[in-house]
């Protein structure tokens, strides 16, 4: 340590002398103590006031200036450091060695700083608002042959891309073409994987998306898949799992899904179909996850049902009943779900046996599943009245939806299962599906579905609600009695925040349940005919209409 002390002392003196060949014996014997002592050499350093100097060594015409860099790139593995050498003003003269044409100093210029900032986001901002990512950008494609270079600059995208505000910055960069560029030349498994550490959060914002897109990131990708699909070697599972995710990412974006869909006929669109049939588990998850991505408009939805896509799906779940593979289950409904969504596809669905096939998972105890199954028949039988007939006639499926309703943890699929349950009821409009309900238990869900922060399931409930009262008011008495529904529509025509849709579905019903003694009985003591006289004054014409309707039947049988 007196050695440093020494060293120390005298590079105070020759850095204010400018000697060079004395700095630079200084600097050796700085980097021999941090080699030997790492946490006492920087201590020591800090002590000293050693920081606040090295700022004007860090000169581009120096031929210190490399040692320098590395130097602080050392100290700055200590936590400790980091804050030190930001408070020295380290930071903009190391910026401005990133446009030196010495490899030497760039490459110690970045650790310098990727040490300093590291796992710091106020620092990485400060860095991004700086310029350094289209410098580094820049760097990459000048210096690609460099490969210690080329790890720096990686790293550093790493790092910067988990931000937000970055994501801006690089696009406004070649870095697609580049990092394709990159990918292409690589034969090696820690590259790749270090390629795809920086792919990974960029494919996240929809224009990077795009650019890999057009940059021929996704024939990369496929051929990546082509060659690991059958590989045993850790590193093969790992390359085709994270190509394959790449893959469904960049299918994410509106604008990048729509350019390989190109109608149906792009060669990676078929490619990706391709994988559904395979046996390997993971091709499998990609491909059903990559067609529930292609079905995110109408005409895509269209024409992948005229084409046969259902049954592929089909016969994948099937395989799943008994092998259970929950995420390729979940990822089969999700396509399923989302290509139901065109009312044309509907009836063309059903008829392929969608509904039964669903069916075969009621069993499942994965809340991800049950969601996703939920969905998927509720967007099946959205104006199909048969279908919903059939399937809210089904006892075990009722009965199912009744315990899903109670899923308190489970808040998707509580949701789910009460809209389910109420559109079984507003599509078939049966009063089978009625009192398939009622005998399952499922009114009092329905009741307090009605008090649902959400608008729609509140209107969705009190229809289902209003066609229970109509097709079965004495089946269905004693449950609206135990569930308090006179007492809960009287709270949604009170609450100001009701929609005008909520207020008359109301009214409605209390109309619809004055037939019954004991509610009419509730209704009177609930002096309704107050509220709803106010209500005749609604700004909603509807609204106001149906009150006078509602108050004329109140006082005719009051």
């Amino acid at each position: 340590m007196d050695n440093l002390s020494d060293a120390l002392e005298k590079l105070k003196l020759a850095s204010k002398d400018s000697a060079t060949d004395s700095v630079d014996s200084c600097l050796d014997c700085l980097l021999k103590a941090l080699a030997n002592n790492h946490t006492e050499a920087s201590v020591k350093i800090q002590e000293m006031g050693v920081l606040t100097m090295l700022p004007i060594l860090l000169t581009p015409q120096s031929s210190c200036t490399p040692k320098v860099a590395n130097i602080i790139a050392e100290l700055a593995k200590n936590e400790f450091m980091r804050g030190p050498c930001v408070e020295a003003g380290l930071i903009p003269p190391l910026i401005q060695l990133l446009t030196s044409a010495d490899q030497e100093v760039l490459l110690q210029t970045g650790r310098a700083l990727g040490n300093i900032c590291y796992d710091s986001h106020s620092l990485q901002a400060q860095l991004i608002s700086m310029g350094v990512i289209p410098t580094l950008v820049k760097l990459l494609g000048i210096h690609s042959h460099n490969i210690a270079l080329t790890e720096m600059c990686l790293i550093a995208f790493g790092n910067l891309a988990e931000l937000e505000s970055s994501k801006e910055q690089f696009a406004s960069t070649n870095i697609a073409e580049e990092l394709v560029h990159l990918f292409q030349k690589q034969t090696e498994h820690e590259k790749k994987e270090m390629i795809f550490e920086v792919l990974a959060p960029l494919a996240e914002n929809d224009v990077i998306k795009l650019q890999l897109v057009e940059a021929g990131l996704v024939e990369c990708l496929l051929e990546v898949v082509a060659q690991t699909v059958d590989g045993e070697r850790e590193e093969d599972i790992a390359q085709l799992k994270t190509s394959s995710d790449l893959m469904v990412l960049l299918l994410l974006g509106d604008e990048s899904m729509q350019k390989l869909f190109e109608g149906g006929k792009g060669s990676v669109f078929q490619r990706v179909l391709s994988w559904i049939p395979s046996h390997n588990h993971q091709l499998q998850l990609a491909g059903a996850l990559a067609i529930a991505n292609f079905a995110r408009n109408d005409g895509n939805c269209i024409h992948m049902v005229d084409t046969g896509i259902v049954q592929k799906l089909l016969e994948l779940l099937d395989r799943h009943v008994d092998e259970g593979n929950v995420t390729v289950q979940h990822a089969a409904l999700s396509a399923l779900r989302n290509l139901a969504i065109p009312v044309v596809n509907k009836s063309k669905m059903l008829s392929a046996g969608v509904a039964d096939v669903v069916l075969k998972f009621l069993q499942s105890e994965m809340p991800p599943v049950q969601f996703k199954l939920l969905g998927t028949l509720r967007m099946l039988i959205d104006t199909q009245a048969e279908a919903a007939d059939q399937l809210g006639t089904n006892g075990k499926l009722v009965e199912r939806l009744v315990e899903w309703c109670e899923a308190k943890d489970h808040a998707g699929v509580m949701g789910e299962s009460n809209r389910l349950l109420s559109a079984l009821i507003r599509h078939s409009k049966s009063k089978e599906v009625v009192k398939t309900v009622i005998q399952g238990g499922g009114v009092k869900h329905l009741v307090t579905m009605a008090t649902s922060e959400h608008m729609i399931m509140q209107n969705e409930a009190l229809v289902a609600l209003g066609l229970i009262a109509a097709l079965d008011l004495v089946a269905a008495e004693k449950d609206f009695v135990g569930s308090s529904l006179v007492s809960v529509l009287h709270k949604l025509l009170l609450d100001e925040r009701s929609a005008p849709e909520i207020k008359y579905n109301s009214m409605i019903l209390i109309c619809a349940v004055m037939g019954s003694e004991p509610l009419h009985k509730e209704v009177q003591s609930l002096a309704f005919i107050d509220v709803v006289s106010k209500l005749r004054a609604h700004e909603n014409k509807t609204v106001s209409h149906q009150a006078s309707l509602t108050e004329q039947r109140l006082t005719a049988q009051s």
